[in-house]
């Protein structure tokens, strides 16, 4: 039986992946800016624990919280949806 998680998950491309079991992930999302009615990107980085140290650069992934790895580490590597070209 499949359960349903509460936990967050983001889709986002690998900008680093020189850590050692640790990637760093760039999730971009749009917002309506209130005043001009123009689209703005706004991005945010999240380093996730990566086991096998399998995603490198360039890689579209989907990370899921987790509880706190590291001081910096809170999200952990779900899957690697696209490779880099």
């Amino acid at each position: 039986m499949e359960r349903k998680s509460n936990k967050k998950t983001f889709t986002g491309i690998v900008v680093s992946d020189k850590m050692n079991k640790t990637v760093t992930v760039r999730v971009s999302n749009r917002q309506l800016h209130p005043l001009y009615k123009k689209y703005i990107t706004r991005s945010k980085k999240y380093k996730a624990h990566d086991e096998i140290n399998d995603a490198r650069e360039g890689d579209t992934v989907r990370i899921i919280e987790c509880r706190p790895v590291s001081k910096d580490k809170r999200w952990r590597l779900m899957d690697i949806i696209e490779r880099a070209k």
